[in-house]
């Protein structure tokens, strides 16, 4: 029987409709959630996804703004605007997007900002906070996948999922999560032997590997939930996944497309985190 396709459109949609109808509630208490997005340079791909994050706040009813500045802003230029933002009680969520010019320090960038207005979960008392398990903001892909894979009815306690890939920005903390939802967690990256001894036994795979194409169904044990992360444009100009998409939904119970399966999550998951953020800010 053919996989599932998991519509990372269609859930994201469903959690839109509830932070709309939470949102609205805020608002009737005088609380009105604001997103602030920073974005240094001309890169396309960072563009398009700012335009996405724009509308998605437009559409849950959260006020956002926009503060663009050219590729030669200095990095102490960028960090006068955070301290502004961190001190702005209307801004509830910061987000810088990434990347940024070679000549500005993402990581001096992250610590800028104020936990509270992390909403990218990406600080490091945010990620401190996420590996102890505590209450905190996490990373929106990787907040994304767990909700993904909660809502195909999956009992992740208990299973055994495979990540492949130990990227900061995915691999790692959804291997963290993956734990803290009491599954039995294998992490496999570029120096692993024998890959796919270790894929054949998940029931939950998640590849993040940035390579296209790289998982076939020989990797997948079969009725595995298989979340494909990975976004790769090929030379035909199509845009693929890490995952032999045909191949695999043969033998998984439920497979994430590419694009349309993770991608509307992150966006989602960063603003349920700034009605997160403003709902804590609010009780101050």
């Amino acid at each position: 029987m053919a996989a599932t396709i998991l519509q990372g459109k269609e859930v994201a949609q469903s959690i839109r409709t509830e932070l709309a109808t939470e949102v609205a509630d805020l608002k009737k208490q005088g609380i009105i959630p604001g997103l602030t997005v920073v974005l240094v340079g001309d890169d396309p791909a960072s563009h398009s996804y700012v335009r996405g994050k724009s509308k998605g706040c437009e559409e849950v009813g959260i006020r956002s703004e926009l503060i663009l500045k050219d590729a030669s802003t200095t990095e102490e230029e960028l960090l006068s605007i955070i301290q502004g933002l961190n001190e702005n009680p209307n801004v509830n969520g910061i987000l810088v997007q990434l990347p940024l010019p070679a000549h500005i320090s993402e990581s001096a960038v992250i610590e800028a900002i104020h936990p509270e207005k992390d909403v990218d979960g990406f600080h490091p008392i945010s990620v401190g906070n996420m590996v102890l398990g505590n209450e905190t903001m996490l990373p929106c892909t990787p907040h994304g996948i767990i909700e993904l894979i909660k809502r195909t009815g999956t009992e992740i306690a208990g299973k055994h999922a495979v990540v492949i890939g130990r990227s900061n920005i995915v691999g790692k903390p959804v291997s963290l999560l993956l734990q803290q939802e009491n599954a039995t967690v294998t992490m496999c990256h570029s120096r692993t032997q024998n890959l796919e001894e270790h894929t054949r036994r998940a029931d939950i795979l998640v590849v993040a590997t940035g390579k296209a194409h790289m998982i076939g169904k020989e990797h997948v044990k079969p009725g595995a939930v298989v979340i494909d992360v990975g976004v790769n444009r090929i030379e035909t100009g199509k845009l693929v996944g890490d995952v032999k998409f045909d191949e695999v939904q043969e033998v998984a119970s439920f497979l994430t497309p590419v694009p349309g399966g993770v991608g509307p999550m992150t966006i989602t998951m960063l603003l349920k985190n700034t009605v997160s953020a403003a709902k804590k800010q609010a009780k101050r």
